[in-house]
């Protein structure tokens, strides 16, 4: 698209920017503060608020990309973190979901039951990225179809990417593999120990 026009001297072997400085490719974030944005979202009430990613330092953030409302997989993700609503606020962590639909297609879909393909009632709040900058500056636009991947970011309590996972259209992702993550990040904090391959919360519980 000539929208997406790359400026060489924007251009390192990692990261790629549209004409606008927009970041489109991604070296990781994992380690950096996460890119702040002030977004219009429908809330868990279905009000339509501004939501700002700093506004929630001193709790976790979970922020998930998905590529469009109305399609196949994204419902399946959607109601499976708003299931896991309670399970995510007892690790203080917040829940963020964003798209570049518009916020009155995150209304419609809502207000669709499951039963004929809609989402229904969402406890969290919905983000509308309609002008795709936060999506860009997440390395998770894909510009020519003007959607994002399926990007999860945990963020923690000082604004940190401390995990990150971009999948393909196709590949929905886990809330349990993410409450894992979760959970091996505020055991390591707590307890400055490491974390090996396959651990989990009740591992650690045994152990002590």
């Amino acid at each position: 698209m000539s929208d997406f026009v790359i400026p060489m001297q924007s251009v390192t072997s990692q990261e790629v920017y549209d004409a606008d400085g927009l970041r489109l490719n991604a070296c990781s974030l994992v380690g950096r503060e996460a890119p702040d944005f002030t977004l219009k979202a429908v809330m868990p009430d279905s009000s339509i608020e501004e939501v700002k990613l700093s506004g929630f330092r001193k709790h976790y953030v979970l922020l998930f990309f998905f590529p469009m409302d109305f399609t196949f997989v994204c419902p399946t993700e959607i109601i499976a973190f708003s299931d896991a609503v309670p399970a995510f606020e007892q690790r203080n962590t917040q829940i963020l979901a964003c798209s570049t639909d518009s916020v009155y297609s995150h209304l419609a879909w809502r207000h669709m039951s499951r039963a004929e393909g809609g989402i229904g009632e969402v406890a969290y709040p919905m983000l509308s990225d309609i002008c795709k900058r936060t999506s860009a500056e997440y390395g998770v636009l894909l510009p020519e179809q003007g959607v994002a991947q399926r990007g999860l970011f945990l963020i923690d309590k000082s604004g940190i990417v401390q995990h990150e996972l971009i999948n393909n259209l196709s590949i929905g992702r886990d809330v349990n593999e993410a409450l894992r993550v979760l959970d091996a990040l505020q055991f390591t904090e707590e307890h400055g120990e490491v974390c090996p391959a396959n651990w989990h919360r009740t591992c650690a519980e045994c152990s002590r």
